[in-house]
């Protein structure tokens, strides 16, 4: 039998899941965190590696004679040097399309926070303020209707689509940018370029891959486009904002918030001025983690080995 083994498997999986399908392929050997320094020695005799986020270096892959198949139990493959492990002929799989419904989900529940404000409402209720209200209802920020606003789309692959499928359904218009026009856009929707979304939308949710063009997309010149009534949503990728100048944005009164699920690093530092920027949302990055996604994930992860093992290669991306 392969020896199997997971580098970070927490995420993935913190109890509600069953390795049980990855198990019976094989030694498999499963750790919740893997530091760097022992990445070499819980691998070392494996032929099978499954990392989350813990990164392969070219030295590493080079340091694991026995290593045979790369899995990353994620859509992105950056932690992993992909080019060392070709040189190796050793495959890098990855897990495509899995959180495509739970990130456009996400996206709105953010939104819907930062225009309807029910969470900051709950925690005031709970607080006692309405006990003490005056009047027998209140709120204390603008209430925004989504209906009639228009949002605009950076990246129009699945998950952008679904996010404008769901914004179609709260009546809001519909403007993206994609580097890639593959498909004949939905009738409702309008591909225009990237300073007319920006400066005609009222939200700007971002759905594109981190690349060297991408990154830092959002800067000053392009926030200087954006309404002051406008929102920025990011579900995608931490480094494709510029985020000093976001919060400058944010405290200047330049848009009106932001709601983030991503970050340049992560965890983040505790300087990184978006923490304390005015009217900007950050949840941990978990777009991705609700149940059904990240069974979704483990499935595909399994269905990856099982295809190389049986000489079939599927979802490789080196």
């Amino acid at each position: 039998m392969m020896k199997i083994v997971v580098l970070d498997g927490f995420t993935l999986n913190p109890g509600d899941l069953n390795w049980g399908e990855l198990k019976s392929l094989g030694d498999c050997e499963i750790h919740d965190r893997t530091p760097p320094q022992e990445v070499l020695t819980r691998a070392a005799d494996a032929e099978i590696v499954l990392t989350n986020k813990t990164v392969l270096t070219r030295e590493q892959i080079q340091g694991l004679p026995r290593l045979k198949c790369i899995g990353v139990l994620a859509t992105g493959t950056n932690i992993v040097d992909v080019l060392s492990a070709r040189e190796r002929n050793i495959p890098v799989t990855n897990v495509p399309a899995y959180g495509t419904k739970s990130v456009a989900q996400m996206t709105f529940a953010l939104l819907l926070e930062l225009t309807q404000h029910a969470g900051h409402h709950a925690q005031t209720v709970r607080e006692g303020r309405w006990i003490r209200s005056a009047d027998w209802c209140y709120w204390d920020r603008p209430l925004i209707e989504l209906d009639g606003l228009t949002m605009g789309i950076v990246g129009f692959g699945r998950i952008g689509r679904a996010v404008g499928e769901l914004a179609a359904a709260f009546g809001m218009k519909i403007l993206t940018h994609s580097r890639s026009q593959r498909q004949t856009p939905p009738s409702n929707v309008l591909f225009v370029e990237l300073e007319t979304l920006f400066r005609k939308s009222d939200v700007v949710s971002l759905h594109c891959p981190l690349t060297a063009e991408t990154k830092q997309l959002v800067n000053a010149e392009r926030l200087s486009w954006m309404k002051p009534t406008a929102f920025l949503v990011n579900t995608s990728r931490g480094p494709l904002i510029n985020e000093p100048a976001l919060a400058d944005a944010l405290n200047a009164g330049k848009i009106a918030g932001a709601g983030l699920d991503v970050l340049s690093v992560e965890p983040p530092p505790a300087d990184n001025p978006l923490l304390t920027a005015e009217n900007c949302l950050i949840t941990p990055h978990i777009a991705w983690a609700t149940r059904a996604a990240r069974s979704r994930l483990l499935q595909i992860a399994v269905a990856n080995i099982r295809a190389f093992l049986s000489g079939r290669l599927q979802n490789v991306v080196n």
